[in-house]
């Protein structure tokens, strides 16, 4: 029996599954208890409405983002979009990137001690290789193991150590802002809408799909696989509020919380499944980023090209700078999810744009529904973001 490749919808979910997500997840958890959960459900059906339109764009329109971008403006228009695209795709995924080397060094700090900044240079140095031969997909299989592996015993543990079904279904479905979680909000969204997965979403489903009668098929495949990744998302949060009112100040302190269910066992293994995650993910970012760019600026599309490279590298280096910096990994994860939700809008705003061009959806434009829908997401989302801005500005 043949088994079936996995789907674009699950490299989606792979792709936010990262340090990022678990450190916000678990901080959220521990400062603030289940009071954030509504986030992750904003979060979880925003990724949902946000990637269906990224499907539909590449199943039924057979044409990546970053070419929709292209064809869709014009003269000054396309500079102007071209230049928020490259900014924020490029600023979002250098701080993204910076938490996943981040990340991936603290695992490896963990298991075999050494300086952070020495073991983010050496996680840089060997993505940058994988990235430059393109023989990465063996890696990338083995390490999104880990990562499941590492999300199933989080299931596991929320399953154990899960309040009282009254806290946390308030949690789940009323919205709040305890004092100093917004840029806690921010990061729960930002490290689940992922505005790279767009772009990644909609040339990977053209790939794997063709003609609008195959959408059925595309929207079954993100939404298992988007729901999986928000209830993996909402465990981490869970077993973090298991410690309410406890504090997080480095991934040996995340660790612990797994002690519930995996003993003694629990910080070796926790290190394995962050480095996991992190290395992954610090292979997916720059790529996506380099794919993203090249696709609105016209560019082939080829990791060998030395213009695609230029733009990794880019993204590389300045998530190496800021790691040999020496910042706090916690803090510096977090924010760098927030900053990615701030700059989330910019790109949901271009994607809306072109997915109510008829001249290149015809048939699978967006809806009235569909609009309001992504419409609000990105309102609600440019609210919180003014909400921490204005908050950290007045402190």
């Amino acid at each position: 029996m043949r088994i079936p490749k996995i789907g674009p919808g699950a490299v989606v979910t792979a792709a936010f599954i990262g340090p990022g997500t678990v450190t916000t997840c678990l901080r959220a958890g521990v400062e603030f208890g289940y009071a954030l959960l509504w986030a992750l459900v904003f979060a979880t059906i925003g990724t949902i409405i946000f990637q269906e339109m990224a499907a539909r764009l590449g199943v039924a329109g057979e044409i990546g983002l970053g070419e929709a971008i292209r064809r869709r403006f014009d003269g000054a228009g396309y500079w102007i979009a071209a230049a928020m695209v490259v900014a924020a795709i490029g600023l979002g995924n250098a701080a993204y990137q910076t938490g996943n080397l981040l990340g991936a060094a603290s695992g490896l700090q963990i298991l075999g001690g050494g300086r952070m900044e020495g073991w983010g240079a050496v996680i840089a140095l060997l993505a940058s290789l994988f990235l430059w031969r393109g023989s990465y997909r063996l890696l990338e299989r083995v390490l999104v193991a880990m990562v499941l592996a590492m999300s199933i015993v989080f299931v596991a543990t929320a399953a154990a150590v899960v309040g009282a079904p009254g806290d946390l279904l308030t949690g789940m479905l009323v919205p709040r802002l305890p004092a100093g979680s917004d840029i806690v909000a921010l990061g729960l969204i930002g490290t689940t809408i992922v505005p790279y997965n767009l772009f990644l979403h909609a040339s990977s489903a053209r790939e794997r799909w063709r003609g609008p009668e195959k959408l059925g098929e595309a929207r079954a495949d993100l939404g298992v696989a988007i729901v999986l990744g928000g209830v993996i998302s909402m465990s981490v949060l869970i077993t973090g509020a298991a410690q309410f009112g406890g504090a997080i100040g480095s991934p040996v302190e995340m660790a612990r919380l797994l002690e519930p269910t995996l003993g003694r066992w629990a910080t070796t293994f926790f290190a394995i499944g962050f480095f996991a995650a992190g290395m992954t993910s610090a292979i997916t970012a720059p790529m996506a980023a380099a794919y993203a760019v090249s696709g609105v600026l016209g560019w082939v599309q080829d990791l060998r090209s030395p213009l695609v490279r230029m733009i990794w590298m880019t993204v590389m280096a300045i998530g190496v700078g800021f790691t040999i910096a020496g910042v706090r990994p916690v803090p510096a994860i977090v924010f760098a999810q927030a900053a990615n939700a701030i700059l989330l809008p910019a790109i949901a705003i271009f994607l809306l744009l072109v997915m109510n061009d008829r001249r290149q959806l015809k048939g699978a434009t967006n809806g009235i529904i569909a609009n309001l829908l992504g419409g609000t997401v990105v309102v609600l989302t440019l609210v919180l973001s003014g909400v921490a801005i204005w908050r950290l500005v007045t402190r």
